[in-house]
This record gives C-alpha cells, sequence and structure tokens, in this order.
C-alpha cells in the first residue's frame, strides 16, 4: 500500500529517465521504512548508555571506535555491493541490524561486550546501506532534474526523520527503550522487501577497480567530505546527548526520551518547505552558492548551540540547523552524483568518500573524548560545538566539476 501512495503522488511529475515510476516509488518506499526503522531508535542511543551508568568520555570513545569501523569496512562494504548488487546490498545491510538492535537492548543485562557486536553489525550495515542506496539513487536520477529529485527524497526522509524521534521517544517513555529497540528490529526486517520486485540498476558481479581511479575528482572534496561527517557526528550524537544532560536532564525515569523526541520533531516542516525549495536552486544552477551559504550557516548554528540553555532554546536551534544542513547536503549531494557519474566508476567513487566521511565522524568522537577528560564534561561539550563550526566551514570550499559550469 504504501508503494502505491507514492506511486500514484509521483506519475505525474515525470522526472526520472533511468528508471520506472514503479521502481522509483519503491526505492522511496524502502527508504522510508529504513529511516522509520532507523530513527525511532538511533536519535536516543548516547542517550541510553548514558542513563545506565555510562560516562560521556565512553560514548564519546564509542563513536569514534564505531564510526572508525565503519570508515575501514566501507571500501570492503562497497567490493560485496558491487558483486551482489545495490537492492541486495540493501537487503544484507537491513538484516544485519537487526541482531545489532538487539544486542543494543540487552547491554544493560549482559554487559559492555554486547557493543563490540554493535560495532561490528551496526558498522557493516550503516556502510553498505550508504553505498547501496547511493549507487541506487545516483543510477535513476535524471540530470535535467536532479535537484528536484533529491528534494524529493530529502522530504521522505525528513517526514520520517521528523516524525519517527517522536514516536521512538512516546514509546521509550510508556514502554521502555528496549520495546522501542525491537520495534527498530521488526522495521529493519521489511525495509528492504520492496526493492526485491524489481531488477538491479548496476549489473551484479562486478568488481572494484582502482586502475585509473580518477582521484582528481576526491581531492578537491576530500577536506569537505571529512568535515561532512563531523557535521553528522555533532548534529547526530553530540548534541542530542548535550540537551539530554545538560538541559533536559537524564533521571531514572525515560520523560527524557519522549522530550528530546519532540524537540528533534520540530524540524519537520521546515525541512518540508526548505527541501522543495533548495532543490529548485540546485535545478537553476544555484547548487554551489546553496552550498557555500548554507554551510556558513550551518556553522553559526554550531557555534551557537553552546549558549542554548532552555527546551524552547533547543527547539529553535534545532529548525535553523536542519534549514541550514538540508541546503548544504542537498547541493552536496548532487555535487557527489554528478561525480559518481563522471568517475566510470560509481560504486568504487561512493566507497571512498563514505570511508572519508566516516573518518570524520571517528576524528569527531577522538576529539570530544580528549576535550572530556582535559577539561569536563559540560566544558568541554560547549568547545567542541566551537570546534565543529571551525571544521564545517570547510564544507564551502568544496569543488565539484558540475559547479563550475
Amino acid at each position: 500500500m504504501l508503494k502505491n501512495i507514492i506511486h500514484k503522488a509521483l506519475l505525474r511529475r515525470h522526472f526520472w529517465r533511468h528508471a520506472t515510476f514503479s521502481e522509483i516509488a519503491e526505492l522511496y518506499a524502502s527508504r522510508l521504512l529504513r529511516m522509520l526503522a532507523l530513527n525511532i531508535a538511533a536519535s536516543f542511543m548516547s542517550i541510553f548508555l548514558y542513563q545506565h551508568g555510562y560516562s560521556i568520555a565512553f560514548i564519546a570513545l564509542f563513536w569514534a571506535v564505531f564510526f572508525g569501523f565503519k570508515s575501514l569496512v566501507a571500501i570492503p562494504s562497497a567490493a560485496i555491493t558491487a558483486r551482489i548488487g545495490a537492492k541486495h546490498g540493501i537487503l544484507i545491510s537491513n538484516l544485519l541490524y537487526i541482531p545489532s538492535m538487539l544486542a543494543f537492548a540487552l547491554v544493560p543485562a549482559y554487559g559492555v561486550w554486547l557493543l563490540a557486536i554493535v560495532v561490528i553489525l551496526q558498522g557493516t550495515s550503516s556502510a553498505m546501506y550508504s553505498i547501496s542506496y547511493s549507487i541506487d539513487f545516483s543510477k535513476v536520477k535524471s540530470v535535467e532534474h536532479a535537484g528536484k529529485e533529491i528534494a524529493y527524497m530529502n522530504i521522505v526522509e525528513k517526514v520520517t526523520t521528523g516524525l519517527s524521534p517522536l514516536i521512538g521517544g512516546v514509546i521509550a517513555f510508556l514502554f521502555g527503550p528496549q520495546v522501542v529497540l525491537g520495534i527498530a528490529a521488526i522495521l529493519f526486517a521489511v525495509a528492504a522487501a520492496p526493492l526485491l520486485r524489481t531488477a538491479e540498476q548496476e549489473l551484479p558481479r562486478q568488481k572494484l577497480d582502482f586502475k585509473g581511479f580518477p582521484w582528481h575528482l576526491v581531492r578537491p572534496t576530500l577536506i569537505p567530505q571529512i568535515a561532512l561527517g563531523f557535521d553528522v557526528f555533532t548534529s547526530g550524537t553530540v548534541w542530542t546527548l548535550f540537551t539530554a544532560v545538560f538541559i533536559i536532564g537524564v533521571g531514572v525515569t525515560n520523560e527524557v526520551y519522549a522530550i528530546n523526541g519532540a524537540l528533534l520533531s520540530v524540524v519537520l516542516f521546515a525541512a518540508l518547505g526548505a527541501s522543495y525549495a533548495y532543490g529548485r536552486l540546485i535545478d537553476r544552477n544555484r547548487g554551489g552558492d546553496l552550498m557555500r551559504i548554507a554551510s556558513v550557516a550551518n556553522a553559526l548554528t554550531h557555534a551557537l548551540r553552546a549558549f542554548v540553555v532552555t527546551p524552547i532554546g533547543i527547539a529553535g536551534l534545532n529548525v535553523a540547523n536542519e534549514a541550514a544542513t538540508t541546503g548544504y547536503v542537498m547541493a552536496y549531494t548532487r555535487g557527489v552524483f554528478d561525480n559518481a557519474d563522471l568517475s566510470g566508476k560509481r560504486t568504487t567513487y561512493l566507497g571512498v568518500i563514505e570511508a572519508l566521511a566516516n573518518f570524520g565522524a571517528a576524528l569527531g568522537g577522538l576529539v570530544l573524548f580528549f576535550l572530556v577528560v582535559s577539561i569536563g564534561d559540560h566544558r568541554a561539550m560547549q568547545v567542541f560545538f566551537f570546534v565543529a563550526a571551525g571544521v564545517v566551514l570547510t564544507i564551502m570550499t568544496a569543488r565539484f566539476p558540475l559547479y563550475r559550469k
């Protein structure tokens, strides 16, 4: 039913040149289910660990290890995806996420060693999914209307990203966070099903080939790609933990999950309007300007995080950051997809940039860890936001051939 609704909504907007409407609808449906499963749980994983006695320094180190592992497995994941095809890569990645969610839920009962299983399974799953999804979507897009297509996919993501933390937070408040992790595992089990009804866009049984790889397409975005990962870690992990611990307050009850979910969900309406407007700018050849301006705005929101002290401030800054992040990410993604086309080695290229982004996120975890052990939890996280502001400014230096035309 979900696929049919999406199909009817998109049928009259014939943007896609390389794929049928059925294939696009199935890609959207799969992405929606995956994002729902991911975000109802991922938004409070750090809070869950803190609530069960793990220090901020430990949590920072855990994420540094997690993203470091993702960076290491990005190329092998790309090789597997090339071998089996992107849609089957999505299937395997979803199946790997299920035991990782169950292992994470059992950490309080059976101990920290289960986090090793989480790192291995969830890290592999996340890397493989990101590469597989990027291959599939970059292959089916239309060159002429790619900005609009990215906007519609971004709207699908933001609807689920906006609503799922609220849904997950309320369920965690009423029934406990372990129940949410179980529900997420079930959703991951069905998220790949819509994609299994159509053929692979990329022929399977391929191999990664670095011979003649166009490194000239990677070098101008190497630092910005690392900064992008640093930004993801800042907004997705550090900010959530900072607000939960130092503004909302993490107690013995589960109220913090519901409050945190509600505050994350305020981004929904801002993201929907911004996505469509940004897509039109990208298709009007203004993507480069959008990326640079939005990167500066994103850096400013990071710097302001250190001064927020109320839930209203959290909500307002979440909206501002979402508008800025959506702008640079959409323009940047359009440039990446164009580079993937130009490279002639789509899977290899996407595997390389995935490794770089996760290296940036791991670097963020290490920076936070060393700040915490040096100057204490609260002050360290405030200083970290200023560091993040400086780092993400480098995103505006990215140079894509697309934006030189």
